[in-house]
């Protein structure tokens, strides 16, 4: 059973693309509200979250927070050791987690998980490695798309969708 879902930030929550303003402090991201409405509907499941991400970025510590992302891990270069971590506090093993990502160095963590996902514009090596390729395309809601179908893989639909009735 998926209990934990876990995502990369550029290139699946973003299209991967970052803007800077004028000061050093200025880091602008574009986030799916489609992506975001699923997060929220899986934590309303009784379920948990994690971004776990190579970069580090007050933009994606504010959109983690009004999700309610239960785990934030920023400038990770082992991510799949933080995973680790997590899944030991929370009494899971990797089986029980379902995780997308879109680069190389998402693979060690994408192997080792129950259900791999990758956005359709992710780089040709990880679409080699994960169990499913989506669709959509990062930052183009293909968070949502990985949802809906651990949602649909865990006979979850019925419950997921009476949550909005």
């Amino acid at each position: 059973m998926i209990q934990l879902l876990v995502f990369d930030v550029d290139g699946c929550l973003t299209d991967g693309g970052i803007m800077y303003g004028n000061s050093d402090s200025e880091e602008f991201k574009t986030f799916n509200v489609k992506d975001g409405f699923g997060i929220v509907s899986w934590h309303k499941l009784g379920r948990k979250s994690a971004i776990i991400t190579g970069r580090s970025s007050r933009v994606v510590e504010r959109r983690a927070k009004e999700l309610g992302i239960h785990y934030l891990f920023q400038d990770v270069k082992n991510k799949k050791a933080v995973l680790e971590s997590i899944l030991e506090k929370e009494g899971l093993g990797f089986e029980n987690v379902a995780a997308i990502g879109d680069d190389l160095n998402d693979l060690s963590l994408l192997k080792s998980v129950g259900i791999s996902y990758t956005p359709c514009d992710a780089l040709a090596l990880v679409k080699e490695e994960v169990n499913i390729i989506l669709e959509r395309a990062g930052g183009k809601g293909c968070v949502r798309e990985m949802i809906d179908s651990v949602v649909e893989k865990e006979n979850l639909k019925s419950e997921f969708i009476n949550l909005w009735l």
